[in-house]
């Protein structure tokens, strides 16, 4: 097996050709249709927005900085033009229940009129109803009434004293009620003596008198109180009377323009009769207050009760609302109802009854971030009743907790017919999938946003047309066909990928705008390839904190990394550390020792539980391709052990296991291996070396610390062939390997990687599966039919057997 050639300076970038392109500068471009980058995820929103049914909401699937967000609402905004127009909908006063307030729907536009008329309507009312009963004619008819009434209690008094006259009996009015007295034969009455001087039969017939008139008296005054109280009605008639022309001319003034709406006739209706019926007591109450917004929450009957709640107000053009709640507590939601303190005491009424997004996006599109909402108490509760019911019931807190025992208002459930968008991770969507027996019933549209496109002549076409889209929305400088070059090979190096274009745009996005700064720094007119690179050389010097202390501790000899020589037992693996928005690698020494065991090779990183489920199903992978390979003519007797040096946190993912396989194999055949090579890749059961992530940051962290020390032509990495395609390297990098000072190896098996590493031949086996002489794999085999003789010597006993004995005779 010849070893692998290393790989030609132009497989390490693919370069975008800013010549194929076609076009001068970004402003010659038209805006991008999203559903040429993410035709899955469109097709399935036009789906989910176009069925009208119930459940077929719908969740977008992306990851963070893909554009979700805008690409849904220019979906929105799109759809928002057509369909049936949404309608205003109010809150008026109940007159038959007032904790229940009455939801009012009108077409789309017409609440602003409806309350603004009606709000008139209360500030004319009260000089209305004022001037009323303060006008002559109702004064002079309400004495007239008194005056009657006062004369036939006074006519009723005086024919009972009449009547008691002719019995000899005197009614008196005293400072405390009606007497009745007995006469004598004038008009004086008879003293206490001179009653008592009277014949028994006498006094006897006079007692008999006052008794009688004493019950007429007592039915007399049992009718006082109900001829008052039809005074009082009819008093109440008088002032109904007075204001029913001119109430009837204030709301008839209203209702031309609302004749083509039966609600809001039904509802004018209503608001005269109430006028009319208690007209007497809104004077009554408004003078008692005094103050117009003290009336208003007091409890008391008053004229605000004819205002109109104008809760949701559409634009009269009839588009549909696209509502984005960036905050969806449940109160946010599903709405509120306000209170207001009034002598130490919380009043509500209907004109603080606030609306939710579901209010205001009813009969359009409600956007939902699905973290946003699972993370707030109870909204996600009260998201779905609301789907299920069909109806937004406004809720509070309090009331689904307990706290709250007072009377509180109950407004009228508002229909519900909308299409919510959830916005997350694909993470949330497959576990509310799982755990939540009603989000495929609600949600049973999912649009999956693709993360990367293939990087073909098309969508690199549509990938400029993105870029200009970005560019027009931030308002920048039109970008030269150079820069979109630049950032087209940028989104290829965010899709760790040469062959695909990542579809992320905010990190697109926020290259775009540094690089905006740059080309302003400069002067310039429009952004060209160099102020992207100067945005990309300030990323890259922001984030190198980290990566220079490990840089440092390596060269300075505190991080022990050989970049020369050659060891046995010991390998350059290379790893990630991803820091936010950024990741760079960095070499690290991978050892191997063996000793004579039963065939165990341990992860120390396991062991101290420093390495994840990943990392420790590699080693055992390895082992298993040890075992297959070497221990089918013999058994391993074995123990080995593996560690990443001078590691002090965790280690996860098998991209080191074809580092530590080859640390193991060289341990055991006494092979050293070359220090200056790095190795990176995962191997499975019978050799075959797998492709891993991070490829290019790996590369390039290696390399700067053979740049560092100096370039001698014999450093190099390898790779999995697998991952060639992925190379998207930074130019330093392609330009040593032109030069042939670094070199990159692809490796597609272990044996083709043992071969660079050692100097050796792999070696393969004959048909008795011996190896040939010094290859690498005859060294190994070797090696451990050494350890298995080892462990038989220290088998045997150590005093010779008895004659006779079984051990002599086996």
């Amino acid at each position: 097996m010849c070893p692998s050639a290393p790989l030609q300076p132009e497989v390490l970038y693919t370069a975008c050709d800013p010549a194929a392109l076609d076009f001068g500068s970004t402003d010659e471009l038209p805006d991008l249709d999203a559903a040429l980058i993410h035709p899955r995820a469109v097709e399935a929103m036009h789906l989910g927005l176009d069925i009208r049914k119930d459940g077929y909401n719908l969740f977008v699937l992306g990851e963070t900085g893909s554009g979700r967000h805008a690409i849904t609402r220019q979906l929105l905004e799109t759809e928002r033009r057509g369909g049936e127009p949404p309608a205003d909908w109010c809150y008026t006063y109940n007159f038959a229940e007032p904790a229940r307030p009455c939801l009012l729907r009108l077409p789309c536009g017409r609440g602003p009129g409806l309350r603004d008329d009606m709000q008139r309507l209360v500030d004319a009312l009260l000089p209305a109803i004022t001037a009323v009963f303060q006008s002559d004619d109702y004064r002079g008819r309400l004495e007239a009434l008194q005056d009657e009434e006062k004369q036939r209690e006074e006519a009723a008094l005086q024919a009972l004293g009449n009547e008691a006259v002719t019995l000899g009996i005197a009614l008196l009015r005293t400072p405390h009620g009606f007497a009745f007295v007995p006469l004598k034969e004038g008009e004086e009455t008879l003293t206490k003596e001179e009653f008592e001087a009277l014949p028994d039969a006498r006094k006897d017939e006079l007692a008999g008198h006052i008794k009688m008139l004493h019950e007429r008296m007592h039915k007399l005054m049992e009718q006082f109180p109900r001829w008052r109280q039809d005074m009082q009605d009819r008093i109440k008639q008088a002032g109904s009377e007075a204001l029913r022309a001119t109430v009837t001319h204030l709301v008839d003034a209203i209702r031309p323009r609302y004749d083509d709406l039966p609600v809001v006739t039904a509802y004018l209706d209503a608001v005269l009769q109430d006028i009319i019926e208690t007209g007497e007591s809104l004077h009554t109450s408004t003078q008692s207050e005094g103050d117009t917004e003290t009336t208003t929450y007091s409890g008391l009957i008053t004229v605000q009760r004819y205002l109109v709640n104008l809760l949701v107000e559409n634009p009269a053009d009839g588009q549909r609302p696209v509502v984005h709640e960036d905050h969806p507590t449940l109160q946010n939601l599903v709405g509120r109802i306000e209170h207001v303190v009034h002598m130490g005491t919380l009043l509500s009424n209907f004109t603080l009854i606030r609306a939710g997004a579901l209010h205001r996006a009813n009969r359009g599109f409600l956007m939902l971030d699905a973290v946003k909402v699972l993370s707030q108490p109870y909204a996600w509760e009260g998201l779905k009743r609301c789907l299920t019911a069909g109806h937004v019931r406004i809720e509070s807190l309090s009331d689904l907790i307990g706290l709250t025992s007072t009377v509180q208002l109950e407004p009228e459930p508002m229909p519900l017919e909308l299409k919510i968008v959830l916005i997350g991770e694909r993470l949330i969507y497959y576990l509310l999938s799982q755990y939540d027996p009603e989000f495929p019933a609600l949600f049973k549209i999912n649009a999956d946003m693709d993360s990367e496109v293939e990087r073909n002549p098309q969508n690199t076409a549509h990938y400029a047309r993105l870029i200009a889209t970005l560019a027009r929305r931030d308002a920048l400088r039109p970008f030269s066909a150079a820069a979109v070059a630049r950032l087209i090979e940028q989104a290829a190096r965010l899709a760790s990928d040469a062959e695909r274009l990542s579809t992320q745009t905010q990190p697109l996005d926020d290259l775009m705008r540094e690089a905006d700064y740059f080309a302003g720094a400069a002067h310039a007119t429009r952004i060209e390839r160099e102020h992207v690179e100067a945005a990309l050389d300030a990323h890259r010097r922001r984030h190198e904190r980290i990566r220079e202390r490990y840089r440092d501790g390596i060269l300075r000899g505190q991080l022990l990394v050989d970049t020369a020589g050659s060891a046995v037992g010991q390998v350059n693996g290379l790893a990630v550390v991803p820091l936010g928005d950024s990741s760079f690698a960095h070499p690290v020494r991978i050892t191997a020792a063996v000793r004579v065991g039963e065939g165990e090779v341990v992860d120390i990183e396991r062991e101290v539980k420093l390495g994840g489920p990943i990392h420790s199903k590699g080693v055992l992978i390895l082992s298993s391709f040890l075992a297959a390979r070497f221990g089918r003519r013999m058994p391993l007797s074995l123990k080995a052990s593996l560690v990443f040096e001078q590691s002090y946190g965790g280690i996860d993912g098998d991209s080191a296991s074809l580092a530590e396989l080859a640390a193991l194999l060289s341990a055991l055949g006494n092979v050293p291996l070359r220090q200056s090579l790095a190795v990176t890749g995962s191997v499975n059961q019978f050799g075959v070396v797998q492709p891993v992530g991070g490829i290019n940051e790996k590369i390039e962290g290696y390399f700067d610390i053979c740049a560092a020390r100096g370039l001698t032509g014999e450093q190099g990495v390898l790779i999995p062939a697998a991952n060639v395609c992925h190379l998207m390297l930074r130019r330093e990098v392609v330009d040593a390997a032109r030069a042939g000072r670094f070199r990159i190896w692809p490796v597609a098996s272990a044996d083709e990687a043992m071969e660079l590493l050692s100097g050796l031949p792999a070696g393969v086996p004959d048909d008795e599966g011996e190896m040939p002489a010094e290859s690498f794999n005859a060294r190994v085999a070797t090696g451990l039919r050494q350890l298995t003789q080892l462990r038989r010597e220290f088998a045997r006993p150590l005093t010779p057997p008895k004659p006779g004995s079984k051990a002599e005779d086996a």
